[in-house]
């Protein structure tokens, strides 16, 4: 019995991976063409769909609008009850239908042409009314469905789904559209967090810098650093000019010499020309490089190279960064 099984889905998974290998053909003059009507667009794109199409081009609204296309999702049904005013000609129809013939996609069809928005179909059915009364139709055919009764829309669903991604990534390349633009409408994720957080957001900044002067002996750093708890501190000079940093790495190398932590000063064992970050810098970026460089702490500087906070690893941590 448990091969049966696996058989199964090993045929549903095979037939629907030929449906995706089809689809490298039809990337043609229809598609650039439908890319150009919707870079084109001063209004949204608008997609619609019945049943399992209007479920796909949920997804397919949604990745749109993720990528710098703004897009919703209008159900052909409420739409001739009243949703159709939520289209204007400004926009671009994305229509969804694997025959073509979908009652209620075509009873707004008309609908949609006198108001002046370009129409472009997603259609199994290239001579379908719907694919030809379309300014550019993305053909979406398959030659079986993975449901071995031929009923349940499968590998037609999943051929959709790959076109309207298809779609959404040559848009969103050709604007040139960044991380950090994605972040933007995700600012609740963390991907958010790690493309938009700056340095500055999370810093220790003012009483809380661990700091000291440059003639404080060592004994003295080693208590800031304690109390400010960073495991470091920066050391500056009498202009309050970062000038160096130690760590508690630094504090294990020097204990290997025989020195008096209560006579030398910290300017004789501080790091020198250490690395350091911008506060307008991203937080990411800390964590860069503190991961390549091997460290858990960074002194944070303006534009001005004056210091202005300290940062470590934590600080990342309790931010949702890493």
């Amino acid at each position: 019995m448990s091969k049966q099984y696996k058989d199964s889905a090993l045929q549903a998974i095979s037939i629907e991976r030929d449906a995706i290998d089809a689809l490298t053909q039809r990337i043609d003059e229809q598609f650039v063409h439908a890319c150009e009507v919707i870079m084109a667009c001063k209004g949204r794109v608008v997609v619609t769909g019945m049943g399992k199409s209007g479920h796909i081009g949920k997804k397919i609204a949604a990745t749109l609008a993720s990528t710098g296309t703004p897009s919703f999702y209008v159900h052909p049904g409420e739409a001739s009850h009243g949703d159709l005013g939520m289209i204007t000609g400004q926009d671009v129809v994305l229509a969804i239908s694997n025959s073509g013939s979908t009652s209620e996609v075509l009873t707004i069809l008309p609908l949609i042409k006198r108001m002046g928005a370009p129409l472009i179909s997603m259609t199994g059915n290239a001579q379908s009314v719907l694919a030809r009364e379309a300014e550019a139709n993305l053909d979406v055919s398959v030659t079986k469905e993975a449901c071995p009764l031929g009923l349940a829309p499968t590998s037609s669903t999943t051929a959709t789904l790959v076109m309207g991604d298809a779609l959404a990534v040559a848009l969103l390349e050709h604007r040139g559209f960044s991380a950090e633009d994605f972040a933007f409408s995700h600012p609740g994720g963390s991907l958010g967090r790690r493309l938009l957080l700056r340095v500055s957001d999370i810093m220790h900044a003012g009483e809380r810098i661990p700091k000291v002067a440059e003639d404080t002996p060592l004994s003295g750093a080693l208590l800031e650093i304690s109390l400010k708890g960073l495991g470091m501190t920066t050391v500056v000079d009498d202009s309050g000019n970062l000038t160096g940093i130690f760590t508690d790495g630094d504090l294990r190398r020097t204990l290997d010499r025989p020195i008096d932590i209560h006579s030398t000063p910290i300017c004789d064992v501080m790091t020198r020309n250490g690395k350091t970050i911008h506060e307008d810098q991203l937080a990411a970026e800390a964590l860069n490089i503190m991961e390549e460089l091997k460290i858990n702490a960074l002194p944070v500087i303006d534009r001005d190279g004056r210091l202005t906070g300290a940062i470590n690893m934590h600080d990342l941590l309790r931010a949702g960064v890493i």
